[in-house]
């Protein structure tokens, strides 16, 4: 079992900037897949952008060179630089455990920037 504790989420002006983290429980952080997701209302969820075991990422086209996914495996806690931010970034961004089979979810962040 893992846990996962999302923070960070706020209000922004349009360009500017916020640094989610996600903090996980449990020892073996560093064998899961991050990953973060997002929720607009009305819409479905969407990866945003992931991290695997060996560090390689992969981002949505819409978030491609505004934000960097990151992982401390240490401090059990990956996160997400966004800056650029956009109107249409509003969401709520939820942090993703994987492993096999395995899929564990944080309980969401709210991002709001205005225009």
């Amino acid at each position: 079992q893992v846990q996962l504790v999302e923070s960070g989420g706020g209000l922004v002006q349009t360009g500017g900037s916020l640094r989610l983290s996600c903090a996980a429980s449990g020892s073996i952080f560093r064998l899961y897949t991050m990953g973060w997701y997002r929720q607009a209302p009305g819409k479905q969820r969407e990866l945003v952008a992931q991290i695997t075991v060996g560090g390689s990422t992969n981002y949505a086209d819409s978030v491609q060179g505004r934000f960097t996914i990151s992982r401390d495996n240490p401090k059990n806690t990956v996160y997400l630089q966004m800056s650029s931010l956009k109107p249409e970034d509003t969401a709520v961004y939820f942090c993703n455990a994987r492993l096999g089979g395995l899929s564990y979810w944080g309980q969401g962040t709210q991002v709001t920037v205005s225009s």
